[in-house]
């Protein structure tokens, strides 16, 4: 599921390059690359979870759902962050 929204996400970042301005890129581009640390650390946290047992386990999947969150809220502001930008010019 993740890798499908990456590939989706990716592609609507392909198709909307061409109508951005290049200030536009750059807001989008930082916040993309922050929710893709956090991608990578949910995924790290969720390996981790998958060899840990009872609470342990609980408590490491509860902290990627809370990266994934964090990634989430993070790409919405990238866009609200695009948005501002667009308005101004």
């Amino acid at each position: 599921m993740k890798t499908f929204v990456t590939v989706l996400g990716l592609a609507s970042l392909v198709a909307l390059a061409a109508c951005d301005s290049a200030k536009e890129n750059q807001v989008e581009n930082a916040y993309e690359n922050q929710a893709d640390a956090l991608d990578n650390q949910t995924e790290n946290m969720e390996a981790m979870a998958d060899n840990l047992s009872g609470n342990a386990e609980m408590a490491a999947e509860n902290a990627a759902d809370r990266l994934e969150n964090k990634a989430d809220a993070t790409r919405e502001a990238g866009d609200e962050a695009e948005d501002a930008v667009e308005k101004q010019q």
